[in-house]
């Protein structure tokens, strides 16, 4: 698991939409300001949903 994603605190059961604003507020003002690194933060939301999807599955399978 990722350790941003780690670094979040955020349980298995929280909505993509909650793990997005809540990376989002984390970000300094001016990294969300540069029109240039919007690939790059596209590609950290992706790798956070990523990491939080498998952190959903390794809950559903401790239960199942």
């Amino acid at each position: 698991m990722s350790r941003i994603y780690h670094d979040l605190g955020l349980p298995p059961e929280a909505s993509n939409l909650t793990v997005l604003r809540t990376a989002i507020r984390r970000l300094h003002p001016d990294t969300l300001a540069v029109r240039s690194w919007r690939a790059a933060r596209k590609r950290y939301y992706r790798d956070l949903l990523s990491a939080h999807q498998v952190a959903r599955d390794q809950a559903r399978s401790k239960l199942g």
